[in-house]
């Protein structure tokens, strides 16, 4: 597998460099030279998979010789050791629940395939490898229990102070060992910014291993495209052969992943950007005008993000053509009011409990629904985080309905350890340079 930076379509770097780098020199991002498709063979048979045959599928698809077989297979049993069931809401509308593994959110997927991946290709007495990454949310709990204990590595986790739950903020702070976590007095943008700041710095480059485990990092997104198809194969068992999927938008990771899958040849009808009051890519689908701006904070905080990432690699997949964009991608933002509204419509109407991840999701397929009423299509909207992370934003009577997973309990008897920094760079430069 080779790969090209979105800046530079003449560069080339085998996955195993793109991994570790993480970001090119140049500040674009990683992509395929070549997306393979699967045969349709495979697709029209999908249905006879389990998940871990469908990733191994995948991800033999497109890394081709870089893991061998047996290696790769072993891998993905390790990493993916955990469900992502479609649970039925009524005839045509389903939930696509993500928050089956240990850290309770989608980022599972990639964290865990990305830490494997890492410590296989790590070999013994390599200097040790630096894991800086961004979260809004989510991302840093998957992340560092996805490296926790893996031997050569250090994880650097920045998150926005007062601006994650207490949950996920217990899942970053009480780890330990490899795993270290920084309260940054900002928002996500400004942890990301750091983070990118630091892989353009030569002083840090030439003193530490810098990789991210952002969704920067492809090794991030192929894992991704996993839940997609085998979404598909549980609807094919339903008697669907057509889908829609709602997808809760913030770094843009997710539904770029969906995009990648779409790319392989999983036959998508439309998909669906949902976004809370951090709508710049909905505004630019609507204007043409890509105009980032500061996050503002949301019941939804893991989509917090004013400017994502990942949507150069959207615009990267389309050849920079907003109009086919638009063709495949509808977009739907939604405020905390309408969020809230979406939360008890969902416990009401089918007696599920929903995060605001999850309301917003579905208030953008049911508004899609209505805007296109077509009765041989099954709607999918992605329930991205287990309900327990937000329990501020729920009522009394939906709160009681939220059981509380084992890990979460564990969780407030561990101390938690984590420093404060101000968001300028040299005061995290200077942080990193200290605690080496």
């Amino acid at each position: 597998m080779k790969l090209y930076s979105t800046n530079n379509k003449d560069l080339r770097v085998s996955f195993q460099e793109a991994v570790f780098n993480s970001m090119p020199q140049d500040k674009g991002l990683y992509m395929p030279v070549e997306i393979r498709k699967l045969e349709q063979e495979f697709i029209d048979n999908i249905e006879k998979y389990s998940l871990p045959e469908i990733a191994y599928k995948i991800a033999s698809t497109l890394l081709k010789t870089e893991i061998p077989e047996n290696d790769l297979k072993a891998l993905i049993k390790d990493a993916v050791n955990f469900d992502a069931p479609v649970a039925k809401l009524d005839e045509q509308t389903f939930v696509l629940e993500l928050f089956h593994g240990p850290s309770l959110a989608f980022k599972d997927f990639g964290a865990r395939f990305m830490s494997r991946v890492m410590a296989y290709f790590l070999k013994d007495n390599e200097q040790l490898l630096d894991v800086l990454v961004a979260t809004s949310g989510d991302t840093g709990g998957a992340v560092a229990l996805g490296f926790l204990g893996v031997l050569n590595t250090r994880v650097t986790i920045l998150f926005p102070k007062g601006k994650v739950s207490e949950v996920q903020r217990l899942q970053l702070t009480t780890n330990g060992k490899n795993i270290r976590a920084i309260a940054v007095d900002g928002t996500f943008d400004d942890c990301q910014a750091l983070v990118k700041q630091a892989f353009g710095d030569g002083e840090l480059n030439s003193k530490f291993r810098l990789t991210s485990a952002n969704s920067i990092n492809i090794a991030r997104l192929i894992p991704q495209t996993f839940y997609y198809f085998n979404a598909y194969a549980q609807l094919k068992r339903q008697g669907f052969n057509h889908v829609v999927f709602s997808v809760p938008s913030g770094n843009f990771g997710n539904i770029g992943a969906g995009l990648l899958a779409y790319k392989m040849g999983l036959p998508v009808h439309q998909f669906i950007a949902a976004t809370n009051a951090n709508d710049t890519v909905p505004r630019f689908l609507e204007t043409g005008v890509y105009e980032p701006k500061t996050s503002v904070q949301t019941y939804a905080n893991a989509m917090d993000v004013g400017a994502p990432s990942n949507w150069v690699r959207i615009m990267d997949l389309f050849n920079q053509d907003r109009e086919a964009i638009q063709e495949l991608v509808k977009a739907y933002r939604f405020t905390d009011k309408e969020t809230l509204v979406g939360i008890r419509e969902i416990f009401d109407k089918f007696n599920y409990v929903a995060c605001p991840h999850t309301a917003i999701a579905y208030l953008a397929i049911k508004a899609y629904a209505e805007e296109n009423p077509n009765d041989g299509i099954a709607k999918v909207f992605l329930s991205t985080a287990h309900a327990c992370k937000f329990p501020a934003v729920f009522p009394p009577d939906i709160l009681e309905k939220i059981e509380l997973p084992t890990q979460v309990n564990s969780l407030k008897n561990n101390p938690e350890l984590y420093d404060e920094l101000g968001k300028g760079f040299e005061g995290f430069k200077d942080y990193l340079l200290r605690k080496k």
